[in-house]
């Protein structure tokens, strides 16, 4: 697995999992509630926030209807990001420059080529391609070629078209490449979430770090992604959940709970530890004393031939182990040794 380059940050085997604040749209198009979800999201410890850059029009038809359920059957697709694609080019460079302040990674998505070209403005340092757009082939060549770390949602497709995408990836010249698994539902059922497809894609893919882009309620889900070897998680976040407009916000985590999860990740990551069988530090005390010895049983004077009968197994462990009984039996006792009292080799020959 290569290690990526994002910001001052690695990405790939070895390297803390990169968190990525996914605020979406939840900025609701105005620009101050973007820099407060950037603040409040460096203070909980994400590596990066990302955003959707995106424009109505070019994204979605008059008429085409919604993939989600938020009690608004009538409305379109259209209708929900036009309000939500109000940040003018400006405001942009301002969120940008607001976050490379505040010191916390600035990502977007782009969904089209004229928004991935701003973002390449702005100087993002790695690009993410949704889900949705996985055999947006255009888009995904576009993004490439720019030469920057591409991060791929893979909910709603195929293996072979999660192959047919990096495929175009690596022909536009560009290796840099992390792989997402995703269920493309919102919210995602618990029993929907198939982290095992992790799994699948490191063995399908192994020289590209892979992550989840999550979708679940709370944040029990992104945390046994990293004790699968997620390498990135992708959280839905906003500052409110009860803010209107952004159908992302109920199903987001709140700047507590960012932090929680944060704080989990990396206790798990800690406690992933080594993979080699050996006893650790931590153990040297238990290995001494919690283990057990060989022990008189009763007391065994001096030339004694020692039996089964006279000896027993008893902690602490730092006279013969119990695996070596047949090596006691039958030998003689070079000393008396009273009763209870731990067996050593030089007490017999």
């Amino acid at each position: 697995m290569r290690k990526i380059k994002i910001g001052n940050k690695f990405v790939g085997e070895g390297e803390p999992c990169f968190v990525v604040a996914e605020a979406g749209g939840n900025h609701n198009g105005k620009i101050d509630l973007a820099k407060e979800l950037a603040r409040k999201a460096a203070e909980s410890g994400a590596d990066a926030i990302k955003f959707q850059t995106y424009v109505a029009g070019k994204l979605a038809t008059k008429t085409a209807p919604k993939y989600w359920v938020d009690g608004k059957p009538k409305e379109s697709q259209y209708e929900v990001f036009s309000k939500l694609d109000r940040l003018t080019e400006d405001e942009w460079r301002e969120l940008a420059a607001f976050c490379r302040k505040i010191k916390i990674t600035f990502l977007s998505t782009p969904f089209d080529l004229e928004s991935a070209d701003l973002l390449e403005e702005l100087g993002v340092p790695a690009y993410k391609i949704a889900s949705a757009d996985i055999t947006c082939i255009p888009l995904i060549k576009h993004a490439a070629e720019k030469g920057k770390p591409l991060m791929l949602s893979t909910g709603t497709s195929t293996i072979d078209e999660v192959r047919e995408a990096v495929d175009v990836i690596k022909s536009a010249g560009n290796d840099q490449i992390i792989l997402l698994h995703c269920t493309l539902s919102y919210p995602t059922a618990f029993k929907d979430a198939n982290l095992r497809m992790m799994l699948t894609l490191q063995k399908e893919f192994p020289d590209a770090p892979v992550g989840l882009s999550d979708h679940t309620t709370g944040i029990i889900v992104p945390i046994a992604a990293v004790a699968l070897g997620a390498k990135v998680i992708e959280k839905h976040y906003t500052t409110d959940k009860s803010l209107p407009d952004s159908p992302d916000h109920p199903l987001s985590v709140d700047p507590r709970e960012l932090k929680i999860m944060i704080e989990q990740i990396r206790i798990v990551e800690e406690a992933l530890g080594t993979a080699v069988k050996k006893p650790i530090e931590a153990e040297k005390e238990a290995l001494k004393f919690a283990r057990r010895s060989i022990v008189a049983n009763v007391r065994i004077p001096k030339g004694t031939v020692i039996t089964k009968d006279m000896i027993t197994f008893k902690r602490p462990g730092t006279g013969i182990s119990p695996k070596f009984f047949d090596r006691v039996v039958g030998k003689k006792a070079r000393k008396t040794i009273e009763e209870d009292e731990v067996i050593t080799f030089d007490m017999i020959s």
